[in-house]
């Protein structure tokens, strides 16, 4: 059984702890519920935390911090600061690919264990752990940078175009290492694009990128 004490927090339910530990591929009595509960949690004390630090800030600066804040890639960059892949319970075929090193698994028990302090702890003991955690990084950057879907969103509206329409293409791979593929497509500009990630929202920014230089180099070559 996993050492009672993560993130800052002694849990009092050490088979609380070793449940947000475990991935699905080890048990059936693994962390997909906590992470569910953990997933909202982080939203609302981040939500906070930006509304308080960033008055001035209106709600779609508000929205993109705490989106920067609690994506996929930035939860795994703490937990991996935490030492947490290293206390990760996963089945044999994750073990041989690297699993503890992989973003979404490491993303996803971050968020099982934010709900497991709160399981454990309660309210309060749950919100200062995430306000300590996150506190430092809501000041980081005077400002968050739009993502590629809002950045073509924004092109296309402020030139009277219709909006993209994505679809998922295909999905390839073992559960383990899925791949999603995904189309971008402009059809005011017979444009269509395409990107491939771990996940279906990557895999749409990809393809918004991509859709977005060729939207650009199609109005450059304009006469």
């Amino acid at each position: 059984m996993a050492e009672p004490s993560i993130l800052g927090h002694r849990f009092a339910d050490a088979e609380l702890l070793d449940r947000a530990l475990t991935h699905r591929s080890a048990s059936h009595l693994n962390n997909e519920r906590l992470e569910f509960l953990g997933d909202a949690l982080l939203n609302l004390f981040v939500a906070e935390l930006v509304y308080e630090e960033h008055p001035r800030a209106d709600e779609g600066e508000m929205t993109r911090r705490r989106a920067a804040l609690v994506n996929g890639g930035s939860l795994a960059t703490i937990a991996r600061a935490e030492g947490i892949g290293d206390r990760l319970h996963l089945g044999p075929g994750e073990l041989k690919s690297g699993g503890f090193r992989r973003d979404s698994i490491l993303a996803d028990a971050f968020e099982a264990l934010i709900a497991a302090i709160y399981a454990d702890a309660g309210w309060q003991a749950c919100r200062d752990t995430v306000r300590r955690l996150f506190a430092g990084r809501v000041h980081e950057g005077a400002h968050t940078p739009k993502d590629a879907k809002t950045r073509l969103q924004e092109w296309l509206q402020g030139r009277g175009l219709p909006l993209p329409v994505y679809e998922l293409v295909a999905t390839t791979g073992e559960d383990h290492a899925r791949v999603f593929e995904v189309s971008c497509r402009l059809d005011a500009l017979s444009i269509l694009t395409g990107g491939s990630a771990s996940g279906r929202r990557a895999a749409e920014q990809i393809a918004a990128e991509l859709a977005l230089a060729a939207a650009i180099e199609h109005s450059d070559a304009k006469p």
